[in-house]
C-alpha cells in the first residue's frame, strides 16, 4: 500500500499529458499529431524521471532524502550550494510551465462543454475576437487557481488533483467501451491497440491507485462530484444539445403517429 499511495501520489507529475488531447482542434493533423506527441512526451519523461531518481538516490541515502525539496537538498548535503540554489529556480520555474499547461487546458474544457450546451455559451463559449481564445473561461481558471492555491496547502491540492483525474481516466476509459457498442458508425481516426483490453486496464489500474489515496481524498472528491452534479440537472440536462435532439425526435414522433 505505501508504494501504491507513492505512486498515487506521483501521478501528479504525468497529468499535463492529458492536456495535448484537450487542444486537438488546434493540431495540423490531430489524428497523428496528438497520439504522437502524447507518447513521445510520456516515454520521454517517465525516462528522465527514473534517472533523475537514479542519480538522486545515488547521491544521497533514500532516508535522508528531503521530500519536501529532494533535489536541491541532495546537492546541499553532498556540498554544492550553488547547484541548490539552481536546481530550486529550475523547480519553480519547473512547476510554473505545468500549472500554465493545465489552466489552458482547462477553458478549452469548459468551451467544449458549452459547445454541448452543458454550461452558459455566453460565458463560457466566449471566444476573443482578437486571440479567438475561450478568454471569460481562461480569466475564472486563473482566479480559481490562484484563491485554491493562496488558501489551501500544495499537497491537499495535489492529492486532489490526483483523484479527479484518475476519476476522469476510469470514466474516459469506461466511455470508450461504451462508445464501440452503442455508436460503432462513428469515424475512428486513431484507435487503441488491443482493442478492449486497453481500456479496461485504464480502468482497473485507475482504479488501483484511487484506492491507495486516503479517506479524505474521496470526501474531497464526493463533495466535487456533488457540486458537478448540481451543475448539470440544475442546468446541463435542460440545455443539452443531446438532450434537445432526443427531444425533437421523440416530438416529431408522436405527431407522426397522431
Amino acid at each position: 500500500m505505501g508504494m501504491l499511495a507513492g505512486a498515487a501520489i506521483v501521478f501528479f507529475a504525468y497529468i499535463g499529458f492529458d492536456s495535448i488531447s484537450t487542444h486537438a482542434e488546434e493540431a495540423r493533423n490531430p489524428a497523428r499529431d496528438v497520439p504522437i506527441g502524447i507518447m513521445t512526451s510520456l516515454i520521454l519523461c517517465t525516462v528522465l524521471y527514473i534517472a533523475v531518481a537514479g542519480v538522486l538516490t545515488g547521491m544521497v541515502n533514500y532516508s535522508k532524502i528531503n521530500i519536501d525539496a529532494p533535489v536541491s537538498d541532495a546537492f546541499r548535503q553532498v556540498g554544492l550550494p550553488w547547484a541548490e540554489l539552481l536546481v530550486s529556480i529550475g523547480a519553480v520555474a519547473g512547476i510554473t510551465s505545468v500549472l500554465l499547461v493545465m489552466m489552458l487546458s482547462q477553458p478549452r474544457i469548459f468551451l467544449a462543454m458549452a459547445r454541448d450546451g452543458l454550461l452558459p455559451t455566453g460565458f463560457f463559449g466566449a471566444v476573443h475576437k482578437r486571440f479567438r481564445t475561450p478568454w471569460k473561461a481562461t480569466i475564472l481558471t486563473g482566479v480559481c487557481v490562484a484563491t485554491m492555491g493562496a488558501f489551501l496547502p500544495l499537497r491537499i491540492l495535489a492529492e486532489l488533483v490526483n483523484i479527479g483525474t484518475l476519476l476522469a481516466f476510469v470514466i474516459v476509459c469506461a466511455a470508450v467501451l461504451i462508445m464501440r457498442r452503442t455508436h460503432p458508425e462513428v469515424r475512428r481516426p486513431f484507435r487503441a491497440p488491443l482493442g478492449s483490453i486497453t481500456p479496461i486496464l485504464g480502468i482497473l489500474s485507475c482504479l488501483l491507485l484511487m484506492f491507495s489515496l486516503p479517506v479524505a481524498n474521496w470526501l474531497r472528491l464526493a463533495v466535487w462530484l456533488v457540486i458537478g452534479l448540481v451543475i448539470y440537472f440544475s442546468y446541463g440536462i435542460r440545455h443539452s444539445h443531446i438532450t434537445m435532439r432526443r427531444v425533437e425526435a421523440d416530438a416529431k414522433i408522436a405527431l407522426g403517429q397522431k
